[in-house]
């Protein structure tokens, strides 16, 4: 983790995330109290943010500095909310192309998919605040440097976010396995909403059931399923081709 790209202490983290940085994640010693902990619990449910509890030994790998039982990443880039990014995208004139990432939690991944997005000309990735990769040192390099072209978005909750895009006229397509229907007999030629899954679970049950259209890549050798970086490609490519 590079320095510049978290915070320690306490008291810092607080101020940190009162004052409206974008803190992708807090790490807190595992059985630490007090009441500056308690202050700092309640900071982060307020704001939502996401965080994890984790032996000391590796809080003293993040920083060799007095930590006091907390460490924070912040984010190298700045976020938009979902409003401004479909009105901005429509209002551009283009067809909107966004990529939705449910709960994809590894950063190298999530780098690659935004190096793609950026090569294919994705409007906008959403993502939910929650259980979601953060915006590291990790996902910067595997971006090559796209997750500073491509807008950002986070929301509290991706099935909201489905509704609204519904509602602005654009289609949502699930990438999954538990369809029958090709990605190749499917038409991305208009506004769509790509939704990928995380690699062990794939997209959430409660999103599948209110998406428009669910699709599928042809698998032929004998392992099942493909990095989720890959799939994305294949699906962004296949929007790519259909558009051209």
């Amino acid at each position: 983790m590079e320095k510049e790209h978290q915070i320690f202490g306490i008291r810092a983290i607080i101020e940190a995330i009162q004052a409206g940085q974008e803190v992708d994640k807090v790490f807190i010693q595992k059985e630490i109290s007090g009441e500056l902990m308690k202050d700092l619990m309640k900071v982060m449910k307020r704001a939502n943010i996401n965080f994890s509890y984790v032996p000391v030994e590796k809080l003293n790998r993040l920083t060799p500095n007095n930590h006091q039982g907390a460490v924070a990443t912040i984010s190298p880039i700045g976020f938009i909310d979902i409003e401004h990014l479909v009105e901005s995208t429509i209002a551009s004139g283009s067809k909107p192309l966004f990529l939705i990432l449910d709960q994809i939690s590894d950063a190298r991944n999530f780098g690659a998919i935004i190096r793609t997005a950026e090569c294919t000309g994705v409007n906008g990735i959403i993502v939910q605040k929650a259980g979601s990769a953060p915006v590291n040192g990790d996902t910067v390099k595997t971006s090559a440097g796209a997750v500073f072209n491509v807008p950002i978005c986070k929301v509290e909750h991706i099935k909201d976010a489905i509704f609204y895009l519904q509602g602005s006229g654009i289609k949502t397509v699930a990438a999954t396995e538990k369809t029958d229907q090709n990605i190749y007999d499917l038409s991305l030629n208009e506004p769509v909403a790509i939704i990928m899954g995380s690699e062990d679970r794939g997209i959430n049950p409660s999103v599948l059931k209110i998406v428009d259209e669910k699709a599928k890549l042809p698998m032929f050798g004998s392992i099942g399923s493909l990095n989720v970086s890959v799939a994305c490609g294949a699906f962004l490519y296949e929007a790519v081709r259909q558009r051209s």
